[in-house]
């Protein structure tokens, strides 16, 4: 089998994919809303004459290419947005708006690339109807909503995908990254953290400013809270076993000359080890409750688990095999192994360990080669997944992303 690509497909297919990415990045949706995104994925596929699936876990979308007998390949891509303000002055920069949770209008922006991996996967499902000589078996792609959040791979196999679709054999994915465009990165066995986010509430008594002595101010509280969860990793945890404890938001009052009711902190929790994790985990409900204690709180904190992803596993003989594969592709300069995992953290390690069958994931570039020199230089960090000013170059990212994903498919399909 070779895995020799169309030398014209960035000629015949490259415009049209790339306005199809530009308008994905124009409107953002957040989890669970993308019902626009799944639309516009059905339209871009439809030529095609896929087998397709709409609603799957709320609003994911899945295809499916029939050729014969052989290997079921899973190719997954996530399509929700985050709640950030763009910021990159780019001429499709999202001006979108949207409803969290909560019910509060917020700005929504493809801040960690969903957008891009999305096209990747149309572009990829293109190339492979084109290669159908070339190949036997059957593709499974998955547009899959609520990464983000965590809970769209759990919502899209609760929802039966392993029942309505064919099984898997093995699972591909891959994540847009601020390295240099054109680069392929991937680590095998634990390779990116599991992650926990939890709701700290904070009980006072709130009054006037002026009259602390008849209050109990959970300001003060929340913000002794703050500072003792930054112990967890510094004092209660090991060197060799590491975490990271972030509060990302902390919610109290609305005027300067009232002490309120309540605090409420937002915790992010990284971790890489289920012991570790327990233990930092209960350590975050022990501190929220003696704060809460030494401030005389009437009623104790509570602690509400939001959101949750497990460690992703990326099996070692697949991925491997696939970085032999693009190291033949792209040149053995353009391809590495990292030497550690991500505090990063995703969820398509669900559909994989759900299943029994191995799950492959890498990570490729999306910055200009001067962007990351001028880093560099400057000593100023390149804007990461989740800034306002995340803005992939277009090329090559795209067509690298297309590329790696088609190649990483026919080298598992038969020939």
């Amino acid at each position: 089998m070779t895995l020799g690509l169309p030398r014209d497909w960035v000629d015949r297919r490259g415009v049209a994919l790339a306005d199809f990415y530009r308008d994905l990045h124009a409107h953002p949706e957040l989890s669970f809303q993308e019902h626009r995104t799944a639309g516009k994925v059905q339209e871009a596929i439809a030529p095609l004459g896929l087998e397709v699936a709409s609603g799957v876990g709320g609003t994911g979308v899945v295809a499916v290419l029939r050729n014969g007998s052989g290997p079921v390949v899973w190719l997954r891509a996530d399509f929700d947005a985050l709640p950030v303000a763009e910021q990159t002055g780019l001429a499709y920069a999202s001006t979108a708006r949207g409803t969290d949770p909560d019910g509060k209008d917020v700005p929504v922006m493809h801040a960690c690339g969903h957008d891009m991996h999305t096209a990747a996967l149309v572009g990829t499902l293109q190339l492979l109807t084109e290669l159908k000589d070339n190949w036997s078996g059957t593709v499974v792609a998955v547009f899959q909503p609520a990464e983000e959040v965590g809970g769209g791979a759990a919502a899209m196999i609760a929802d039966g995908i392993l029942d309505r679709f064919p099984k898997p054999d093995v699972i591909l994915g891959q994540h847009v990254t601020p390295l240099p465009a054109g680069m392929i990165g991937y680590k095998t066995g634990v390779a990116l953290a599991a992650a926990d986010s939890l709701k700290v509430q904070l009980f006072g008594r709130g009054g006037h400013g002026s009259q602390p002595e008849s209050t109990i101010d959970p300001v003060v509280m929340a913000s002794n809270v703050v500072q003792r969860l930054q112990t967890i990793v510094s004092r209660e945890l090991s060197p060799f076993d590491p975490a990271v404890v972030t509060v990302g938001y902390l919610h109290a009052g609305a005027k300067d000359n009232i002490i309120p009711d309540d605090a409420e902190l937002g915790v992010n929790v990284r971790t890489f080890d289920e012991k570790v994790r327990s233990k930092t985990l209960a350590a975050i409900t022990r501190i929220a409750q003696g704060e809460s204690m030494a401030s005389g709180a009437d009623k104790e904190p509570a602690v509400t688990a939001m959101h949750s992803f497990p460690v992703t596993v990326v099996d070692a003989p697949v991925m491997q095999e696939l970085a032999r594969v693009f190291r033949g592709h792209f040149g053995a300069d353009r391809v590495f192994e990292s030497p550690s995992p991500l505090a990063g953290s995703e969820d398509v390690g669900v559909f994989g360990t759900t299943a029994g069958v191995p799950t492959a994931f890498w990570f490729w570039g999306g910055y200009a080669q001067e962007r990351i020199d001028e880093s560099a230089r400057s000593g100023r960090p390149v804007p990461s997944n989740h800034s306002p000013q995340f803005a992939p170059v277009l090329e090559p990212t795209l067509t690298t992303g297309v590329e790696a994903l088609t190649i990483a498919a026919l080298s598992r399909l038969n020939a």
